[in-house]
This record gives C-alpha cells, structure tokens and sequence, in this order.
C-alpha cells in the first residue's frame, strides 16, 4: 500500500497543467473544441460498454464459479442473439460516425480565409510567408546550446521556444499550405486541433480561427531527423488591430532591409566585423551539424576544418552555402540568411580552426555568386 499512497500524494502535488495533460486540451478555438467533445463523447461510449461487459463478466464468473455448485449450461447458437450482438454494434458505430463526420468536414473546410500563410519545413525549420502580403521569415529554435548540454539551468518553455514566433490575428479565418522543402515534417499546434504533414512535392492545407489572443507552442511531431526534437513552433495570436499593425511594421521593415541589402554591394565590410558577425551566424545556423569546432560528425556531416573545399575552392564553398547540396542534409541558405550574414560566415569558415586563408568574402561576392546560378 506504501508505493501507492506515495504515487497518489505526488498525483496531488502535481501542478493544475501538468495533471490537464492527462487528457486532450479543449483549445482555443471552434473545431478544437468539437474534437474534444467528440473525443469525450467517444470515451464515454467506450468507458460505458467496458463498464457493462466487463461488469456482466465479472459477475457471471463470481455468481456462477463451480464453488457454488454452478454447473456449465449446454446450448448452441441462437439467431436472435446473433442478430442482436450485430445490429447493436451497429448502431452504436452509426451513432459515433455521424458527430465523428460532422467534425472531420469542418476540420478541412478551409474555404474563404481571411488570411492565407504558406508554412514549409526544412530541417529543422519553419518557415513562413504571407500570401500577397509581401512578408516571409525563418523561425527558428530559441533554446540556448547551454541549456541543450546541461551547463546552465533550463528555462521554462525548454526546447519549445523561438526566435519570430507566427504572428496570427484572432476572430479570422486563417488558411495554413503546408509542405516541405526535404523530408517529412508535420505542423502540430494542439489548441489548434491542427496536425498537417509537411510533404516534400505536395501541398496539403488545413486552417484556424483562434479566439483567444496569446501564446500557444506546438512542435514537429514526425520524426524528421536527428534533430527532430529541436523544431518547435510559436503562434502568437494577437487582436485583428495589433496583427494589422505587426504586419504593415514588419513590410516595413523587410523593404528596408532588401534597400540596405543593395548598399552593401558598394561597400567592403571589415576582417573583425566579418569574423565577429559570422561566429555568431555559425554557432546559430552551422554548429548544430558541423560542430562549434567545425570538426563536424564522421559519417553524418562533414568537418570545415582543413576541409579541401573551404581552404582551396571558394566559389564552390559559396556555391553550396547559398544552394545546399542535393541529397544531403546540407540546406539552401539563400533565403534564410541575410546578405551580410552569409559574406561573414563564409568568411568566418574560411578563417576559424586555423583554416587562415585570409580570405574575405564580401556582400558583393554573394551578390556575384546569385547573378551567375
């Protein structure tokens, strides 16, 4: 008795959302809360027919054991209880299927959006863009390599943070394109009810309509690689106002930075400049796969370190920075990384782990290296 008195005072002790968990969210909007009634209809279903047959058994093996002198009764089939043991499951599977259906139809009816975000996944990313809105960005996992290693304390929202978390307007219909740019992702949001394979080649489609501004994290939940547990993902839902003015800062701010981008072609940024931006670049967007080192992992990805590409081809080094490899997990980082950011980790590569080519790759050179593809 002890270990169970002991399991169920810590059950007590057990925060309010840790013991919710137990159970399916009700979420935070419309079809995610028909999926938990239907989810709570099916279990009652299910919890009273165990009830009844395991309550008949029970009692006929009690009431009729041979210790009472019950004595085996000897019959054969009967067509009455044969249809009855049919037509009863029946009905009952009829009666899941119809609220069961009505749900799943709703689910998929992402007719007329008020918004429409293209969401594609890439090892091990999400990245988003806004239909006809002229936004696009890259949101990535915000937990510090610290805290992966175990050297400093784990935060409160460990492995499920990020650096630009979706920003979604609430009371809209939102429409999600979901697919993927090498293996199979899938975008789960569970005070959604939203789960979408991310399919290389398809494009499958789901929507929302929150109701409730907030906070509200998912993750990857198809195993998509080594690094599958490092791809959550943050919705940040926000009134129609503040969502309309988020958007129209963050157009904004993307013109600007393409209008600097062209600045930087006539400029030459500096060794230390180059070397301090692209360490940083490095540990954010490269380390995970090649190693802070740049020893990389043998067999999985290869080391930078006295790499024969970085030291002696550097055309071919920018070439596949920019594009990625094909069947490889070596990703495009044309899009994900600004002009200057990819100048200065190449440059970082070329210069750090005691490669010292003294070779400095300016933003024009990227620029060079995308007007020849």
């Amino acid at each position: 008795m002890k270990p169970i008195l002991l399991l169920l005072s810590l059950l007590a002790t057990l925060p309010a959302e840790a013991q919710v968990r137990l159970n399916m969210t009700e979420g935070v909007t419309e079809i995610s809360q028909k999926v938990y009634g239907l989810h709570m209809t099916i279990l009652t279903i299910c919890a009273v027919i165990g009830l009844l047959v395991f309550g008949a058994m029970f009692w006929a093996i009690i009431h009729h054991r041979k210790s009472r002198g019950a004595r085996a009764a000897q019959f054969h089939e009967s067509t009455r209880v044969e249809i009855l043991w049919t037509i009863i499951p029946f009905l009952i599977l009829v009666a899941m299927a119809i609220p069961a259906t009505k749900t799943l139809v709703a689910m998929e009816d992402a007719s007329k959006p008020d918004l429409t975000v293209q969401i594609t996944g890439s090892q091990w990313k999400w990245h988003y863009r806004y239909f006809d809105e002229d936004v696009e960005f890259y949101s990535l996992l915000a937990t510090l390599p610290q805290q992966i290693s175990g050297e400093v304390r784990k935060r409160e929202h460990y492995l499920l943070e990020v650096d630009h978390p979706l920003v979604l307007p609430t009371e809209r219909k939102v429409r999600f394109l979901i697919t993927s740019d090498d293996v199979i992702h899938s975008w789960w949001v569970p005070a959604f009810a939203v789960k979408k394979d991310a399919i290389p080649g398809f494009i499958n489609e789901a929507w929302t309509r929150i109701e409730q501004p907030g906070l509200y994290r998912g993750q990857c939940a198809e195993l998509c690689g080594k690094d599958h547990g490092f791809m959550p993902i943050v919705v940040d839902a926000r009134s129609p106002e503040e969502f309309d003015g988020w958007l129209a800062r963050r157009k904004t701010e993307q013109a600007e930075a393409r209008a600097a981008e062209q600045e930087l072609l006539a400029m030459n940024m500096s060794r230390d400049e180059l070397m301090t931006l692209g360490e940083q670049v490095y540990q954010k967007a490269c380390a995970a796969c090649h190693q802070a080192n740049g020893e990389g992992i043998p067999g999985a990805f290869p080391a930078l370190r006295s790499s024969e590409l970085v030291l002696n081809d550097r055309a071919a080094h920018i070439n596949i920075v920019l594009y990625g490899k094909a069947g490889t997990a070596m990703q495009s980082f044309d899009k994900q990384l600004a002009l200057k950011e990819l100048a200065a980790v190449i440059t970082y590569e070329r210069n750090a782990w005691g490669n010292d080519t003294g070779d400095l790759v300016q933003p024009k050179d990227i620029h060079q290296a995308r007007q020849e593809q």
